[in-house]
């Protein structure tokens, strides 16, 4: 989500942070290819004009890998290699998703490996069968490294999700983005290590991959709300009465909310990370301006169901339901995940969203939008 803002400071990666959307890595390395001044009778290496950033530290520490056996530095010499570090709810490694999975898919016999680096922000993402659901999902075929006690997160000094590290066929690191957003200044990087890796230009199109639901692009205009967590260490902009109670039951009310107000209705449990739904009938309600929220779910208890009802300004959301809604705007809460709730099919306004748990024991986790 855009894993946004500061964690804890005893947390060992208190910088992470999640990139937002279209922010990309300081200083992009221009990606033409320069043609080495040789002899006419030599034959003309091909070097790319990427700056050498440093070596790649590699994958020791993964918990497991997903889709290969460990990937081990001598196996990838000679390999352009692209590391892509993600969390599974992280809705701007969602919307990135369908260029990395292109990219893998375009490249494979060209020389390059994809590598996805899960490297967890909530504790439900250190659970192996939740990132077995997310790789599904999400049809992810290419490498996965599970990264739940962030050892490669921190070799690398990795600070956002999603970020890129492209390295070339000697593993030196030779570019770097964060955040989703500008895929041709990558896809160029990749095309300038694999031609000088190969020594021809090969193939210089670009993916243009067709994404629905969540991982469809977020709105051309942008969004005017931005990623809010529900649990009280990083809540922000609470419009509920009384003010959040950490860790025990309380009875909370919400009215009137300004733009980018959030607050709670019923009886709830709230954590550091998350606030469970202590009855049937509990709520939440957020005002919001974006095409598209999304609400990072899930059952209190693994296995459980939960059914959802979710209104726009009072009313069903009809055509501007998201996909895990329908019309009527009902849904049901079956995995701990990104659930699309709203998407806005006419011009895009401030509207007043409400989610009503129709069953005890739902868990929330944080707003993000698009």
């Amino acid at each position: 989500m855009h894993k946004l803002g500061t964690v804890h400071a005893a947390s060992p990666i208190a910088r992470r942070k999640r990139a937002l959307p279209l922010i990309a890595s300081a200083v992009f390395a221009a990606c033409t290819l320069a043609i080495a001044s040789t002899s006419a009778a030599a034959p003309t290496p091909i070097r790319s004009n990427l700056p050498t950033e440093g070596t790649m530290a590699g994958f020791a520490g993964a918990t497991t890998w997903l889709n290969s056996a460990p990937l081990l530095a001598p196996q990838l010499r000679g390999k352009v290699v692209l590391v892509d570090f993600w969390t599974y709810s992280c809705i701007n490694c969602i919307r990135s998703m369908p260029y990395v999975r292109a990219w893998a898919a375009k490249y494979r016999d060209q020389g390059l490996v994809v590598v996805g680096v899960h490297t967890p922000e909530f504790k439900f993402e250190e659970d192996l069968v939740n990132i077995n659901a997310a790789v599904g999902r999400f049809r992810i075929d290419f490498p996965v490294a599970v990264d739940s006690n962030h050892a490669i997160w921190q070799a690398w000094g990795n600070h956002y999700w999603p970020a890129f590290y492209l390295a070339d066929a000697n593993g030196k690191i030779r570019h770097h983005q964060f955040g989703e957003g500008s895929y041709d200044k990558l896809e160029r990087a990749i095309q300038s290590l694999l031609a000088e890796a190969r020594g021809n230009a090969g193939d210089t199109t670009l993916v243009n991959p067709t994404a629905g639901a969540e991982q469809m692009a977020p709105h051309p205009g942008g969004a005017q709300s931005e990623e809010t967590y529900v649990g009280y260490g990083k809540a922000s902009n609470v419009g509920s009465t009384p003010a959040l109670r950490e860790d025990r039951t309380q009875m909370y009310a919400v009215n009137r909310l300004s733009l980018n107000q959030w607050g709670l209705s019923g009886r709830w449990v709230v954590g550091r990370e998350s606030a469970v739904a202590n009855e049937a009938g509990a709520g939440l309600a957020y005002q919001f301006s974006a095409r598209d929220l999304h609400l990072v779910l899930g059952p209190s208890v693994p296995g459980s169901r939960v059914r959802i009802k979710v209104t726009l300004d009072g009313h069903a959301p009809g055509a501007d339901h998201g996909a895990d809604v329908d019309a009527e705007g009902n849904g049901v809460i079956d995995a701990t995940r990104l659930y699309q709730l709203v998407r806005q099919a006419g011009p895009v306004r401030a509207r007043r969203f409400e989610l009503r748990f129709i069953d005890k024991g739902a868990e929330a986790f944080a707003f993000t939008f698009g």
